[in-house]
């Protein structure tokens, strides 16, 4: 197979790849603040719900977890299976949601208790305190953490090959398999180099637009 032909064979699977990353991290970043927010919840029940779901989707394996939102509907309920897209994202939003509600746990904690105090002697609702000056610096702490989960995220849409979604990997393989070559392999390194290499310079560019809060 010419150069040209595998390269934009796998360009195809790589926005797949793209936009599994890109709607985990639109759903699951927003969820996860959520989920921390149950987490710390002074309802004992809330918060013992969201700590059993943090610690299956932390337990157990991205893979196990896509074959169960995938393939449960049927055996469980004896429903149609979702879209094999559609089960992915769903599997990846809560996986990674879990991931960021500990993280932003960690961050909102990690907060000086004075800072809530001032804020109320200043007039601030608890809304305002945490929208317009615990959250930025909770973002600011929080960013190293986020950017190795992002970067995790970028190499586990490969994971999506196990329900048969055809991101890169799942074209890599089929090509290095049909030409049993490892080409195919070297070269979606490659593209998986590449999408890192850029959200990581994206995510570093973010941390130094954030560093007014040091």
């Amino acid at each position: 197979m010419e150069w040209t032909v595998l390269v934009a064979k796998l360009a195809e699977g790589m926005w797949v790849s793209v936009e599994i990353f890109t709607l985990t991290l639109l759903f699951s970043l927003p969820l996860g603040l959520f989920v921390a927010f149950g987490r710390m919840s002074k309802n004992l029940l809330l918060r013992n719900v969201i700590r059993f779901y943090i610690s299956v989707m932390r337990g157990t394996p991205l893979i196990l977890q896509l074959m169960v939102v995938y393939f449960g509907p049927y055996y469980i309920f004896r429903i149609p299976t979702p879209h094999r897209f559609l089960a992915t994202i769903i599997a990846f939003v809560l996986n990674y949601a879990a991931y960021f509600a500990e993280i932003y746990r960690g961050g909102i904690e990690s907060m000086d208790v004075g800072q809530y105090e001032a804020a109320k002697v200043l007039g601030y609702s608890k809304a305002q305190t945490f929208i317009k000056i615990i959250f930025p610096q909770v973002v600011k702490r929080i960013l190293p953490a986020v950017t190795n989960e992002v970067i995790t995220l970028i190499k586990d849409t490969s994971l999506a090959f196990a329900i048969s979604v055809s991101e890169m990997f799942t074209v890599a393989k089929a090509i290095a398999s049909a030409q049993s070559s490892t080409i195919p392999w070297i070269a979606a390194g490659i593209f998986y180099y590449v999408f890192n290499f850029i959200v990581a310079t994206v995510m570093e560019w973010i941390e130094t637009r954030m560093s007014y809060f040091r």
